[in-house]
């Protein structure tokens, strides 16, 4: 690809290493609810979907009902969770300031969750405004529709666009919006052979370390 012009990064498990919490979060509110999984479970089936689509992923697949608060009470348990371990990404801060391209995020989370997440970080200061929520298109990861709006409102063309993505799901929309995509397997919450299934469905190439970052961008 020729020199990219935008860098487009997910944030739960690549800005701020937040899926160990939250799976934790929601396998222990799903087993509360009568529906008993472990959060190895939830980071293998979910992790990189809306709270929206995990819902309903959750109801199709085991007819469960969950409370019309389900959501909410997620969001709560999360923030509390948040609140007292939520860390960034180890070298995070300075692979952004080593990349001289523009920079945005674009998350599953709510607004809400992804500027708090970055507020409690740091790094929401690398970011804003230029943060975008599933919220914000019709449908999320793993279509591409979040991906191709980023890049819309930040003036680039998804050919000359790097996803930065831990998920399948996230990998899956970067490829259908075209864009080079990049999985990043240096979160608390990667199992063995996550980079290998990230590489199947189209990753460009994986790496564990976000110092190296900077590098492999400008090997291009």
């Amino acid at each position: 690809m020729a020199r990219p012009d935008l860098i487009i990064f997910d944030c739960d498990g690549v800005l701020v290493d937040s899926e160990p919490l939250a799976n934790s979060v929601l396998a222990a509110y799903l087993t509360e609810l009568g529906c008993p999984v472990t959060t190895a479970d939830c980071t293998e089936r979910f992790v990189g979907l809306s709270l929206e689509s995990v819902q309903n992923r959750i109801e199709t697949e085991s007819t469960m009902a969950l409370p019309a608060d389900f959501i909410d009470e997620i969001k709560r348990r999360d923030r509390i969770a948040f609140d007292g371990q939520l860390l960034p990404i180890e070298g995070i801060l300075n692979a952004i300031n080593a990349l001289p391209q523009i920079k945005c995020v674009a998350s599953s989370g709510s607004p809400d969750k992804i500027n708090h997440s970055l507020t409690l970080t740091g790094l929401i200061e690398s970011f804003h405004p230029h943060i975008f929520s599933a919220s914000q298109v019709k449908t999320g990861k793993p279509a591409p529709d979040l991906f191709l709006y980023a890049a819309r409102e930040m003036g680039a063309q998804p050919e000359n666009t790097i996803v930065i993505e831990d998920s399948l799901a996230g990998v899956e929309a970067g490829i259908r919006a075209r864009m080079t995509v990049f999985g990043f397997c240096g979160g608390g919450h990667i199992q063995s052979g996550h980079a290998e299934k990230l590489l199947g469905i189209g990753a460009a190439l994986v790496f564990e370390h976000m110092v190296d970052l900077p590098g492999l961008i400008s090997d291009l």
